[in-house]
């Protein structure tokens, strides 16, 4: 059972047998919990099956079917396409989805049978003993069973920001992240018994990002739903209740109400965000949540951590400068605290590597790095007590050595001081008074594409905020050779206020802050979006978990501490600055090809109901009723060349365009006054050529013609006016669906199989004279429109 006395003990060094491990296996008791990125492949097949369009759809065809006109139910096969082109591209996305979750895992240190491994977090039992050093996750619920200096942020749970020191005994909860120190805890509860999980699944912590354009395309079909009720039972009255045969009640009835329903834009949205997955995936980075795609594209603020981002997480020891005070060699202290630190740093590293061995000091206490301290030290008895640390935080402001300090951070250097300590460094004031010794220099390399990246969000109007824990006068001098905007003033965060209003003021003023601490990263970002700025953060060390959670969006390199790549969005698995530039442009693609294709979708819903409506009201109050102009079979063409085909490759093309707000506003300023131009001059085309006989006549063969011919011109002057600005394939695209429409009405096969017979010149003059008026209004209301969007100040 969990927390026996032998676990308590000899557990803490051997931790569980193998034995031990294949019975809790065997139970159950396994860290087992289902991922929250992808789902399953039957319930990828069920949600692309089981919908609602396809259940309307499926009644409809039924419908037709029973008929015996076969041919009208063609619109059936958006079944089939519309389930099968979203499975697939949704299984594609999955694997790309789960092979980078599996890359990019967070894998805790186990101990089992005395030997310390890392494993996927699934494969973790109760009573496994899990080490934990700084910036590691806590995966699981536990009993701490051995701590050094163990600072644990539970934040993420509590909302309490400050870290806890956690002694031998104590719990630890899932979920929470190592500031600090280093320790092994036992596993008490895991999987669905952990708390993150339990509070993921009752209080919904793992939220979604916040999407535009999904919540725009939900608002669209609500206000089509509540339209689509009384047109179609509009529709159903006026067909059913006219002197037609019930065959030809029903096709008009089905004609009427098929286009009326939207059944690609959420298809098509999926397969984008799909597509996007697998483009970025061959990138190495990681969508945890998808929307965050287009949400990287509306972000006008990159918050980036200097180290990790814009510099190379490798350092490399390049002087070691004594400044007189006499005992031990500088050498021989950092390697003594090198050795005393059971998880050194990347600082401490480098400066271990080429240096002498440990001396063999008994350390009495340690206190290990933290990003709210700024310094690390030991107390080694007779040998002294030794801080190493920001010579900007350890000396008086007035002193030569930290104007030393300054003088080479200056120079893009990362200075270190390492000084005696004036008591021990667990002591309660610690370190106290500060006896400078030696200033430890350290080189960075910046990154060989961060420049280029910078000059990209310049080109694109996104301010970059370079955010760090550094030394500002040395940060500044980093971005300096990045050629950042601002990078001549850097500010340390220090002299910043507290005020959200003022601290927003200071933002907005300057690009580079140093001395930057963990509260104060998450305060920036809060600031930034209080003055509407969607924000996005990119960091890699705990000390930008905070900041990360909190931004619009969070973007986590994959060499970085686990708990970054846990509550990071997206997450670079190559650890390239340089891919942002192409999840932005993943995201612009995203959003631009879903309003080119809602645009499309909705045009044709608004005139199929308006034409449902102009037909049905005059036999609702008397009059007699106009058969519907269109067969099922007409509708279905129509869809196919000035819908269906060019909206799926729209969807999937380059799209470069910068994001802009008010998405619902501008589908809605193209789609419907391009809507009641259709249906108004489609109407009007066929009310001038139909004489009101029989509706199964050579004559109403050709009236329908004329409609039809109507809404294809102007559906394809729509699909071009979309379209715009040309490119090469663009205008190949409307070319080829005008030249297939146009086949439509000239080959003797598809005339026979569609009923269509444009062989009257007067009609075909009278549907192109209506189409080419529809045009003029057309073009006259999108310039309207557009005035209007610009009238509103519309944000871009």
């Amino acid at each position: 059972m969990p927390g026996d006395e032998r676990l308590l003990t000899e557990g803490v060094t051997q931790g569980l047998t193998a034995a031990e491990v294949a019975e809790r296996v065997a139970e159950g008791r396994t860290n087992e919990v289902p991922s929250r990125v992808s789902r399953g492949t039957w319930e990828i097949v069920r949600a692309n099956v089981f919908t609602r369009i396809n259940a309307i759809f499926g009644v409809l065809a039924v419908i037709i079917f029973s008929t015996g006109y076969v041919i009208d139910g063609l619109f059936a096969g958006l079944i089939v396409a519309n389930s099968v082109v979203g499975i697939v591209q949704e299984l594609r996305a999955k694997r790309t989805l789960d092979r980078l979750v599996i890359v990019g895992q967070v894998r805790p240190t186990v101990r089992r049978d005395g030997v310390s491994r890392e494993l996927p977090p699934g494969e973790v039992v109760v009573d496994d003993v899990v080490e934990v050093g700084a910036g590691d996750q806590i995966v699981v619920d536990g009993a701490v069973l051995a701590a050094e200096a163990l600072e644990v942020d539970e934040s993420l749970l509590t909302g309490e920001s400050d870290p806890v020191l956690k002694q031998p005994g104590e719990e630890v909860r899932s979920g929470s992240f190592v500031v600090a120190g280093s320790g092994a805890y036992q596993a008490t509860k895991v999987g669905r018994d952990s708390y993150a999980v339990r509070l993921a699944e009752e209080a919904g912590r793992f939220t979604l990002v916040d999407s535009e354009l999904r919540g725009g395309i939900d608002k669209i079909l609500r206000v089509v739903t509540y339209v689509l009720v009384p047109a179609g039972a509009l529709s159903i009255y006026n067909q059913l209740s006219g002197s037609q045969a019930l065959p030809d009640a029903l096709r008009g009835m089905v004609a009427a109400l098929v286009p009326m329903v939207p059944e690609g834009l959420i298809l098509l949205t999926s397969v984008a965000f799909a597509v996007g997955v697998v483009r970025l995936g061959r990138r190495q980075c990681l969508v945890n949540e998808l929307p965050a795609i287009e949400g990287l594209a509306r972000v006008d603020v990159v918050c980036a951590d200097k180290t990790g981002t814009l510099t190379e997480n490798a350092m490399r020891l390049a002087e070691v400068r004594p400044l007189g005070e006499p005992g031990a060699a500088p050498e021989i202290v950092l390697a003594a605290l090198a050795a005393a630190d059971p998880r050194p740093n990347a600082s401490l590293l480098a400066i271990a590597e080429p240096g002498p061995p440990a001396p063999g000091w008994v350390a009495e206490s340690v206190t290990p790095f933290s990003s709210a301290r700024k310094w690390s030290g030991a107390s080694f008895g007779e040998h002294g007590d030794w801080v190493l640390g920001a010579p900007d935080v350890l000396l008086n402001a007035g002193s030569a050595e930290r104007a030393e300090a300054e003088r080479i951070g200056a120079q893009g250097l990362r200075v270190l001081l390492l000084g005696r300590a004036g008591q021990a460094v667990d002591a309660p004031g610690a370190p106290g008074e500060v006896t400078p010794v030696a200033l430890v220099v350290l080189e960075q390399k910046i990154r060989d594409d961060a420049r280029e990246t910078l000059d990209y969000f310049a080109e694109q109007g996104v301010a970059v905020k370079v955010i760090s824990g550094d030394n500002a006068v040395s940060v500044g001098a980093v971005a300096r050779t990045l050629a950042l905007p601002g990078a001549d003033a850097p500010v340390d965060a220090r002299t910043l206020p507290e005020d959200p209003e003022q601290l927003a003021g200071e933002l907005e003023g300057a690009s580079v802050f140093g001395r930057v601490t963990p509260a104060q990263k998450r305060a920036m970002v809060a600031a930034l979006q209080s003055r509407g700025h969607t924000v996005a953060m990119t960091g890699d060390g705990v000390n930008d978990v905070l900041a990360l959670k909190d931004a619009d969006v969070g973007v986590a390199m994959g060499a970085g501490s686990p708990a970054t790549r846990s509550v990071a969005q997206i997450v670079l698995l190559d650890n390239a600055f340089a891919t942002l530039p192409y999840v932005v442009g993943e995201g612009r693609r995203v959003i631009g090809n879903i309003e080119r294709v809602a645009s499309l979708f909705l045009t044709k819903t608004v005139y199929s109901v308006l034409l449902a409506l102009i037909v049905g009201v005059p036999g609702l109050i008397g009059y007699d009723a106009v058969p519907y102009p269109f067969l099922p079979r007409h509708v279905t063409i129509v869809g196919w060349f000035t819908i269906g085909l060019p909206a799926f490759v729209l969807s999937l093309a380059p799209n470069n365009d910068r994001a802009r707000g008010g998405f619902v506003g501008r589908v809605l300023r193209t789609a419907v006054p391009a809507g009641i131009v259709i249906a108004a001059a489609s109407f009007t085309a066929y009310v001038l050529v139909h004489s009101g006989g029989d509706s199964g006549g050579t004559e109403q063969v050709q009236a329908s013609t004329t409609a039809l011919i109507t809404v294809m011109a102007l559906a394809l002057w729509v699909l071009g006016v979309i379209a715009r600005p040309y490119t090469w394939w663009k205008a190949g695209l409307v070319a080829a669906m005008v030249l297939i429409s146009g086949l439509m009405f000239v080959v003797p096969l598809s005339r026979r199989l569609f009923l269509l017979d444009p062989g009257n010149g007067g009609y075909t003059l009278t549907a192109l004279a209506c189409a080419a008026a529809g045009v003029v209004l057309i073009e006259l209301g999108r310039w309207l429109g557009n005035r209007l969007g610009q009238d509103r100040r519309e944000p871009r």
